[in-house]
Parts: C-alpha cells; sequence; structure tokens
C-alpha cells in the first residue's frame, strides 16, 4: 500500500462519519414509539462520537498535508440508514446501524494494513481507535437488534 491509499482511505473514512452523523442524527428526531426510545437515545450519544472521529480522521489528513473534503466531494452511500417511511421502524434503522457499523469496521481495518505498509504508526493508532468504538457501537445495536420484537 502507499501513502495515496492511506490518503483514500482517510478521506473514505471521514465522508462516511460525516454521513453516519446525518443519518444518526435524523434518526434520532423521527423516530417514533416506545420501543423507539432506547435506540434514539443511543443515536443521539453515538452523534458526537462520529463528529469526533470525523474531526480526528480530517486532522490527520491535515498533517499529512492533505484537507479532508467538502460538501462537493460527498456522495451519499448509506441507504440502508435512511430514515423510514414508517417512524415506528425502528428494526429497519437498528439493521442500518449495524450495516453501517460493520462497513466502518471494514475501512479502519483496512486503513490500519494501509498505513502498517505505508510505515504510518501515527495513522494506524488512529484506525485502532475508531474501530475499538465503532465494534462498540456495533455491539451495542446487536444487543438491540436481539431484544427488538420482529415481525
Amino acid at each position: 500500500m502507499t501513502s495515496d491509499e492511506v490518503i483514500d482511505l482517510l478521506t473514505e473514512a471521514y465522508v462516511d462519519e460525516l454521513e453516519t452523523v446525518m443519518n444518526y442524527l435524523t434518526n434520532s428526531i423521527v423516530l417514533d414509539g416506545v420501543h423507539a426510545e432506547e435506540v434514539k437515545e443511543s443515536l443521539a450519544e453515538d452523534v458526537e462520537e462520529e463528529l469526533e472521529h470525523a474531526r480526528l480522521l480530517g486532522q490527520r489528513l491535515k498533517q499529512l498535508d492533505e484537507s479532508p473534503p467538502g460538501s462537493e466531494g460527498f456522495e451519499a452511500r448509506q441507504s440502508s440508514l435512511q430514515p423510514p417511511a414508517d417512524t415506528t421502524d425502528v428494526q429497519s434503522v437498528i439493521e442500518g446501524v449495524l450495516e453501517a457499523e460493520e462497513n466502518a469496521m471494514e475501512t479502519y481495518r483496512a486503513l490500519y494494513e494501509a498505513a502498517g505498509e505505508a510505515n504510518d504508526p501515527v495513522t494506524e493508532d488512529v484506525a485502532v481507535t475508531v474501530l475499538a468504538d465503532e465494534e462498540a457501537h456495533h455491539t451495542e445495536f446487536r444487543g438491540f437488534q436481539k431484544e427488538f420484537p420482529t415481525d
């Protein structure tokens, strides 16, 4: 892997984190029903953590003499995390979160490997730090998935 691949993965992760912030925030607002409250609270808390991930990634890009992209460099990809038409469909949001977290974990594992091959221990550390948070989110939402009523 080259440093260009590290930059590409950092940039991809940065954009993904910002998209996640938008989708978590929206879902924490629009979900309805008694069963939604715990999931909404978790999403609202995770917004701050995901935003911090984006800051960390953006700062690392800047340290590598790159700029994080602005909104014109953004292409939405999290179709499974879009707010459901039925605002009581909490299960679909849980599934969307699990998919987003799995994608994030895959990206951070790839970033770790690329940074190692590029002899970039600082980016390796960033990848490990954020990966640990993403794994914790995934575990929490797997728990919601197990407890949540399904049709």
